[in-house]
């Protein structure tokens, strides 16, 4: 079964029947028998595969992954998942959806850009209010991690839980816990946010085509490299893959870097890679109110300078940046200020806002207020 959602899906079954109809006559498990452990087989998965596989998802039966689908511990991962984002669809998607065909139906129309610094692997949300973007550019600090191989996976549940693990807060929440991403540097744990950018899109359903990686150089250049090589200053990926609904082909960059002030200094690349692509739309969601510090002008006034279209929560950019000449300005939901951990960062102004407009309600969590009855939205709009 395929739960649909306004165009957009989130792929879900109702069993498991049909993995385990795909998947071949025998089990892998390296610790029960090493002289047939993973690593040893020679046909290696493709990324789309791995994707769905790593999303809980049915693969080819002649994939190379589909004796791993007979697991018992790959069972359980994908009923957990199936769960989960069952769960995601009906609480937070499909409110979202008809959200925005009422109050930003633009969002769904094809866009050159999307823009979402301080991303994370939080590919969820950006492909949920952008669903059309031709290209997504992600930043973070947390690191990618090795190219996903379940075939070199030695404990499959134990890696498996940390993908679930990694998960968890995202799909309960609206937002990763970074401490919950830490990278584990031994091979094949899926730590790191690959492993999550690729069951995000699998479950988005849509198809990889490739994935490259490399880094971008002091120009902003991105340039090929084997996965670990040192390269540029910039490290990052690039995913190409299909709309499976639409058939648009679109493609996903996230890079490692420091978008303070200080490291935009150091490692100018990633802006001068964003400033090729022109204006385009941008979103911000559980930002950690960074952008209301000093250190973080740069970043702040480079989205300003380069959005159309700013979507984004109370922890984005402080009102006080949005020009009303230059922005329009629309708000959704309630403002009760931020949460206890950033209450240094409340803002007056914004809450007489809310109170004077009398804003539309939300009926899905957003940002740090994952409870929707407390959560807050702002659409700015460039005039």
């Amino acid at each position: 079964m395929k739960l649909c959602i306004r165009g957009r899906k989130l792929q879900t079954r109702a069993t498991l029947s049909v993995a385990v109809a795909l998947a071949g006559v025998f089990s892998v498990h390296a610790q029960e028998a090493p002289e047939l452990a993973p690593r040893a087989l020679p046909v290696a998965a493709g990324p789309n595969d791995i994707a769905r596989f790593l999303a809980g998802m049915p693969v080819r039966a002649e994939s190379p992954l589909a004796p791993l689908t007979r697991d018992p511990a790959w069972q359980e991962h994908a009923a957990f998942f199936e769960k989960e984002f069952s769960k995601l669809n009906l609480r937070q998607l499909q409110k979202l959806h008809a959200w925005e065909e009422t109050y930003l139906p633009e969002a769904m129309q094809p866009i050159p850009v999307a823009f979402y610094m301080f991303s994370g692997p939080d590919f969820l949300y950006v492909d949920q209010f952008f669903p059309r973007a031709s290209v997504y550019v992600l930043c973070g600090k947390e690191g990618m991690g090795p190219p996903p191989d379940p075939l070199r996976i030695a404990n499959l549940s134990g890696a498996l839980g940390n993908l679930e693990n990694a998960m968890k807060s995202s799909l309960e929440t609206t937002y990763f816990i970074t401490k919950d991403m830490k990278i584990d540097l031994q091979q094949q744990n899926l730590n790191g946010v690959l492993p999550i950018l690729y069951a995000f899109i699998a479950r988005a359903d849509k198809s990889i085509s490739n994935v490259t990686f490399g880094s971008l150089n002091s120009a902003g250049t991105f340039q090929e490299s084997a996965p670990g090589k040192k390269g540029g200053s910039i490290p990052g990926v690039r995913i190409r893959y299909t709309d499976n609904q639409s058939g648009d082909s679109q493609t996903m960059y996230y890079f490692i870097t420091d978008i303070s002030d200080g490291g935009i200094k150091a490692t100018p690349g990633f802006l001068k890679f964003c400033q090729r692509f022109g204006i385009a739309s941008s979103f911000l969601k559980s930002s950690s109110y960074l952008m209301f510090e000093n250190g973080f002008a740069t970043i702040r006034n480079f989205i300003l300078d380069h959005s159309n279209r700013i979507v984004q929560d109370d922890s984005g950019i402080p009102l006080a940046y949005f020009d009303p000449n230059r922005w329009s300005l629309h708000l959704f939901g309630v403002y009760l200020g931020p949460i206890e951990l950033f209450k240094q960062h409340y803002q007056p102004r914004l809450q007489e806002l809310f109170a004077q407009s009398n804003p539309p309600p939300i009926e899905f969590g957003f940002g740090y207020r994952w409870n929707w009855k407390e959560a807050n939205l702002m659409v700015a709009t460039r005039k």
